[in-house]
This record gives structure tokens, sequence and C-alpha cells, in this order.
């Protein structure tokens, strides 16, 4: 775990917001120089605090207006089983996220598609014949907002 300062914070919080801030940017808002903060950011990049910057896409305005939620259960536990699972969910365009958790399910997935008719179409063909697939539970997103991190 790395020590983190409130300045640290700070510049944290801001590229959350937005990722496309430059060091120039960030420094402004948090009261340094630009050199300053990229080495901050630098440090913060090396000890494994930021892992990347993406570009946050609105799913529905670009004509996938269903977001669903997956339960599954594999019929079979066996590490084969889980790999062979996952390699086969990977190459699903429409799996945005995969998660393999601990409880009732084996892994939860976030798919989108254009309406429910796709989405059952993605289900059918795509999902209920992965490797292992045992049961299936769905939750159809209704809506989202996004909370700020614990920083």
């Amino acid at each position: 775990m790395i020590d983190l300062d409130p300045t640290d914070r700070a510049l944290l919080r801001a590229l959350a917001e937005d990722a496309t801030l430059s060091a120039s940017a960030l420094g402004r808002a948090v009261g340094l120089s630009q050199p300053a903060t990229w080495r901050r950011l630098r440090r913060l990049q090396e000890a494994g605090a930021i892992r990347g910057r993406r570009v946050l896409l609105d799913a529905e305005a670009l004509g996938f207006g269903v977001t669903v939620f997956l339960g599954i259960t594999l019929a079979a536990k066996g590490r084969s089983s889980l790999a062979d699972f996952e390699r086969a969910v990977a190459a699903i365009p429409e799996v945005q996220t995969v998660q393999h958790v601990l409880g009732l399910y084996d892994y939860r997935l976030r798919v989108v598609a254009r309406d429910i008719s796709d989405f059952e179409r993605v289900l059918r063909r795509r999902i209920m014949t992965l490797p292992g697939v045992g049961g299936v539970d769905a939750n159809v997103l209704l809506s989202e907002e996004r909370r700020p991190g614990p920083l």
C-alpha cells in the first residue's frame, strides 16, 4: 500500500473525474507546478495506484440501450472449467466486464445489447453455449449513478 498525502488524494480525485487532464491542468487544480505534478503522477503510476487512463463511453448514445448483469453458476468448478469459461467469455464483445466472485454465483457479467431482443440473442447464442455454464440469473439495469471513490 502506498502512503498518500492530501495532494496525492486530490490528484487522484481529479484524474478519476477527468482522466484527459494534462499534468499542467492537474497541477493548477491542486496548486502544484507542472513538473511537480508530473513527478507525483509518475510515482503514483510506478507504485500501482494508477493503472491506466480510460475514456468512458456512453453505451446508450452508441446504440446499446440495454445493460444486464448476469450471475453465472458453472456446472463444474475445476481449474480447467474456470479457464475454459474465462477464455470463451472474453471473446464475446457484448460482455463488458467479467468478475470471478465468491458467493451465490461463480461469475458476474455486465452485458450490453441494443435492445431486449438483441440481449436475448446474445444470451441464447453466446452466453448459454459457453463451456461449463450451469445456471444464469439476470438483472436488467434501470438506472445508474456514479459515486466517487473512497478518496
